[in-house]
Order: C-alpha cells, then structure tokens, then sequence
C-alpha cells in the first residue's frame, strides 16, 4: 500500500465511530487504533517486516480517541438542547444536494415543513431522500457533503 493510501484509511476511520480497523491487501496488513498507532505489516517469504506509521492528522494523536466531529457535537448538544435534531435514519454517505452541480437542498436559516427533503444519503447505490419531519428554520447543517454518516448521527438542527 501506498502511504497515501494510509493516510486516506487514517481520515475515513476517524470520522466514524469505528474504534479498531484491520485490512489486509496484497500481503499487507494495516491496523488501525483510535487513540494507538497505525501498524503495517508486510508479509513475505522472508520474516515479517513491521513498519510503524504515525497518523497524519492535524491535532495530535491523543486526540484520536474522540474524533474532532464528536467533540464538535458534543460542544452543540451543550448550547443547542432546545433544537430538534434531524438524524440519519442509516448507515452511508451523505449528500447535501440531488447532484453534485445542483443547489443545495437546504441551508442555514431556511424555513422547511415536515415533507421538506433535507438530504440524501447513499446505502449500498441506493439513493435515499431525508425528510425534514418537523416544521422550522435549519440552525445548523452538521455533515459535510460526501461524508460517511452513521445511524442515528445528527445531520441538521432545526429550531421549530
């Protein structure tokens, strides 16, 4: 594997809830360790060559413990308890607009109904329309386009 390669499974893994990932690719095997190291092994004829990788990430590797997007959650919940959270009803990747040169279905400050469509979110290439569920005004927009999201992760806060 490629260190860039790495580096992209490093960024995947800690947007995720995912606290240990193990992959293995033409005789290679990464493990992952929110809050440890990144090791690589490369198997071969000859004895096992271990390399250590440090993550590369902007904050320091203690932090890998929580995921930034968490604690960023967290910080919101404290300030926003009386917001409606609009969550992911699955597990996929979400996406902000119908196509990647369309506008946007929402954004900050916009006043939806309940059968407004807020989002998609990709699972397994079906594409699945989020309904808003609740009259208001989007507050806050907490996914970033193309990010992977989990079921049950705030997507929108909406003041109703």
């Amino acid at each position: 594997m490629k260190i860039h390669e790495i580096r992209e499974l490093i960024k995947l893994i800690d947007q995720t809830t995912i606290n240990e990932f193990e992959f293995e690719n033409n005789g290679a095997i990464v493990k992952i360790k929110k809050g440890g190291q990144t090791t690589v092994v490369t198997q071969a004829a000859a004895p096992v060559v271990q390399h250590e990788v440090m993550p590369v990430v902007s904050a320091p590797v203690a932090t890998l413990e929580k995921p930034a997007e968490a604690v960023a959650q967290e910080v919101v919940k404290e300030d926003t308890s009386n917001l409606h959270k609009i969550t992911s009803p699955m597990v996929g990747t979400f996406y902000a607009s119908p196509s990647p040169d369309s506008k946007e279905y929402v954004a900050v400050g916009d006043r939806i109904k309940s059968d407004s469509i807020v989002c998609i979110v990709e699972a397994m290439k079906l594409f699945n329309e989020i309904e808003a569920e609740i009259d208001g005004e989007i507050v806050e927009i907490l996914a970033k386009n193309g990010q992977l999201v989990e079921y049950g992760q705030p997507l929108f806060l909406v003041k109703s």
